[in-house]
């Protein structure tokens, strides 16, 4: 039987609630009804855009598309630098847990340390860090399957350069960002480096995307870049200045190959060099671009240019007699030396035979404004108009602070500073007819012909140039430069390396630079190398024979038919040119 609730017989139930305490009860949920009230009206008018940003911070993301940078060729379309799609791992610290065992799995195979992984992740912001860049995508793959929470994978492109360190001192490289940092790279970063584009998503808390938001904006991709560089002359120079600093012991070395009548950089190489692909230790030493950062005195390759200008006033002719004995000339009581007493020469036997006497006797019958003038005209001292990033103008005085003895040491080459690329442009004055023709490191869009600027008449260019293939022949100081199936012509130089105010003991520069074919120069050769210390150390001997193989395997690639016979003619030990 059920029985019925006697609420009467509880004194609890039965008496009576006491009007202050319901009071109080009704006031309380009218104050939390009127807090929560405030609390709305806050996040909905007052501190709206707060909790709007709040929100979006949590869910909503904006996904960069990334633009595609542009490739950099060569001029037959080889490339020289190009993207790659790559993974980037990154968590979201407020969801991946740091207890979690597969962290030491993942440290593991990113190659970091437990506490490094732990470290990275707890120094990040709240949504967002990066663990590693452009890792390969197997590696990613690998991580992305531990299945840690909050660990994401993204897509992003990484820079490839497949002739390595053959041309890593013309095409740089870019950072993790894809910026620029060295070469052409950084040189035409904005070109090719086109414009990302955007996407705003709204994801769970997964991750997972569930909506766009807006409609996205296409990435622009970068525009390609194609230099005047041909990547079989690039190489082949890379190689053979490689194997020549490594046989003499040298510090460092450079080459530079200019298209004799356009101005066009065939090859620009150094050495020491480095691998773009893998710069975890790079060095200053390798970074260096000698080849247009560096100034050097250049010593007897500036002989061509006093001569020439001797020739261009009037003052002698080709076969002039120059009296160079003893062998030796003092100058405001400094004694300027041959290596051996020539005797008479004719002007044209002072660049054969490198006679540091016979050049000053010429160049102290003329004034220093000319001198000064002609090494202007000729690009010394001026900053090379090319597009690339640390090019220097090495240095030439004022002619008005000349005392005598510095107007002698300049006129072979001493007191005066250039860089490899300045002496290899500065031969184009006797490749064009007397100009100077500027040079470039983008290839030419056609044939048309480029303009100059006179520097000598081409009676005078032509002149010298004869010279410069004597130089290279039986008696001459760069006999070495001779190569198989083509005539060639330069000069040689050998100078004395300054440390700080004064030259260092048995520690020398040596150069060579010269052109090929003669009658009809095709290309401009510079190379240089610095402390040879094998036991060689004049450029008619160290230099040269880069600049024999590089020419002749050059010629071969441009399609130059060979104009001489197949022999060099070498008679005997290049002659030794005066320091």
């Amino acid at each position: 039987m059920n029985r019925g609730i006697a609420y009467s017989s509880s004194p609890l139930l039965a008496s009576r609630t006491p009007p202050v305490r319901s009071k109080v009860v009704v006031g309380l949920m009218a104050l939390g009804f009127a807090v929560m009230a405030a609390r709305a009206a806050y996040v909905q008018v007052l501190g709206n855009d707060f909790f709007q940003h709040e929100g979006a911070v949590r869910y909503a993301r904006t996904l960069e598309l990334p633009a595609s940078r542009g490739r950099v060729l060569d001029r037959n379309g080889v490339i020289l630098a190009t993207s790659v799609v790559a993974q980037s791992i990154w968590v979201e610290p407020t969801d991946i847990e740091l207890d979690d065992p597969k962290l030491a799995r993942a440290a593991e195979l990113l190659q970091l340390s437990l506490e490094e992984l732990k470290g990275r992740i707890g120094k990040g912001g709240k949504n967002f860090v990066w663990i590693k860049r452009q890792v390969d995508e197997p590696l990613a793959l690998q991580v992305k399957a531990l299945g840690i929470k909050g660990l994401h994978l993204r897509e992003e492109y990484k820079r490839h350069y497949p002739e390595g360190e053959a041309a890593a001192h013309v095409v740089g490289f870019t950072n993790v960002e894809d910026v620029g940092q060295e070469g052409v790279e950084l040189a035409f970063n904005q070109a090719l480096s086109g414009k990302s584009g955007s996407r705003r998503v709204i994801k769970d808390r997964f991750g997972r995307v569930i909506e766009d938001t807006r409609e996205a904006i296409p990435p622009l991709d970068g525009k390609d870049l194609q230099l005047s560089i041909d990547s079989k002359i690039q190489y082949f120079a890379y190689q053979k200045l490689r194997d020549q600093v490594i046989a003499h012991k040298a510090q460092a070395g450079s080459v530079v190959v200019l298209d004799a009548q356009s101005g066009e950089l065939l090859a620009l190489a150094n050495y020491p060099s480095y691998d773009p692909n893998q710069r975890q230790r790079l060095t200053g030493e390798q970074l260096r671009n000698r080849a247009l950062t560096d100034t050097f005195e250049p010593g007897s390759t500036m002989k061509p240019f006093t001569i020439g200008l001797a020739l261009e006033s009037g003052r002698v002719k080709p076969g002039t007699i120059v009296e160079t004995s003893p062998g030796r000339i003092t100058i405001t009581g400094s004694t300027i030396s041959d290596t051996h007493n020539y005797g008479t020469l004719t002007v044209e036997g002072v660049i054969q035979k490198s006679s540091n006497v016979g050049t000053t006797k010429l160049a102290m019958q003329m004034q220093p404004r000319e001198m000064w003038e002609l090494f202007t005209a000729a690009g010394f001292g001026q900053k090379p108009q090319l597009e690339f990033p640390g090019v220097v103008g090495g240095r030439v005085r004022p002619y008005k602070t000349w005392r005598p003895i510095e107007q002698a040491t300049m006129s072979y080459g001493y007191g005066l500073s250039a860089s490899l690329f300045q002496m290899a442009r500065s031969y184009t004055v006797f490749t064009n007819e007397g100009r100077i023709i500027p040079a470039t490191i983008l290839r030419r869009p056609g044939p048309e012909p480029v303009v100059g600027v006179p520097v000598f008449s081409p009676r005078t260019s032509a002149q010298v140039l004869k010279m410069l293939a004597m130089a290279t022949g039986p008696g001459g100081t760069g006999q070495r430069a001779q190569t198989i199936g083509y005539s060639v012509g330069g000069k040689s130089g050998t100078a004395r390396k300054q440390v700080g105010k004064g030259y260092a003991a048995g520690k020398y520069r040596s150069w060579f630079t010269g052109m090929a074919p003669i009658d009809h120069p095709r290309i401009i050769c510079a190379v240089m190398l610095d402390e040879p210390s094998a036991g060689q150390v004049y450029g008619g001997l160290v230099a040269a024979p880069v600049f024999s193989e590089t020419v002749q395997q050059a010629l071969r690639i441009l399609g130059v038919q060979p104009d001489m016979s197949v022999k060099p003619h070498i008679v005997a030990q290049a002659v030794e040119e005066s320091l």
